[in-house]
């Protein structure tokens, strides 16, 4: 493992996974032990994707007998490894140390930092996209729209890239902004304009704006009465300009 550690070989997932298999069947020490000194064996991806998650299955659990003890300590230690391996590999375990943190507030907390630390320079536009789709999936909307922010940062669609894989994720994040309220689309809409240069995506999410009352169903289920938005205001008279514009373009 240690030899193969960084340079390529077409069996060494399967060796991880006989490792980690080998662990489990001596029991809780050689896990913790395989755990504790991961970076000498693992990459960060092996290490979250396979060793960590393999530890926290309830396979691993029922097959050891693990008592309540023993079964947080093997979880903490897993936690500890994940959030390691995020921070050294962000782009690729960010999103498995969140899942894998999820029953455990702190180190959520602490994964989910890692993420806003890494997105300014360490994350593209499709993995932030694909977190704060989990964010909203867990629950957690404002955290959603704050990574769908930051991804639509990255973003760059031109004129003719009608057919992107990314005008999901925009549309998306445009809902998103839409069902939290005006002043989170209010502030969204800057960023896709700057991002967007594609006039049938800006068409699309124009109409979109328009069907429904920004903040339609708010944060606890209650519906807001409020008016549609008119094309002649802010927010959306910036978004109108900037689809006009790019027909003309």
């Amino acid at each position: 493992m240690r030899m193969t550690l960084s340079t390529l070989n077409w069996r060494r997932r399967e060796m991880v996974r006989w490792l980690v298999t080998c662990a489990t069947e001596l029991g809780v020490y050689a896990l913790d032990s395989i755990m504790q000194n991961w970076f000498t064996l693992f990459t960060p991806t092996e290490a979250t994707s396979i060793v960590a998650t393999t530890v926290m299955s309830n396979g691993t659990v029922v097959g050891l007998h693990l008592d309540c003890h023993q079964q947080e300590k093997l979880a903490s230690s897993a936690r500890t490894l994940a959030l390691q391996c995020a921070m050294k590999d962000p782009q690729n375990c960010a999103l498995s140390a969140l899942t894998l943190c999820e029953k455990d507030h702190i180190a959520f907390e602490t994964a989910y930092q890692i993420v806003l630390d890494a997105a300014t320079t360490g994350m593209s536009y499709s993995q932030l996209f694909t977190i704060a789709r989990y964010m909203e999936h867990r629950g957690y909307p404002m955290r959603a729209y704050k990574l769908a922010t930051l991804a639509m940062t990255h973003l760059n669609l031109s004129y003719n890239q009608d057919t992107h894989p990314a005008i999901n994720d925009v549309l998306w994040a445009c809902a998103l902004s839409h069902s939290l309220g005006k002043n989170e689309l209010a502030a969204i809409i800057p960023l896709v304009v700057k991002s967007v240069k594609c006039a049938t995506v800006l068409s699309d999410i124009l109409r979109r704006c328009t069907l429904t009352t920004p903040g339609m169903v708010g944060l606890h289920g209650r519906r807001n009465s409020g008016k549609l938005m008119s094309l002649d205001k802010a927010p959306l008279r910036q978004l109108l300009d900037a689809t006009i514009g790019a027909y003309i373009n």
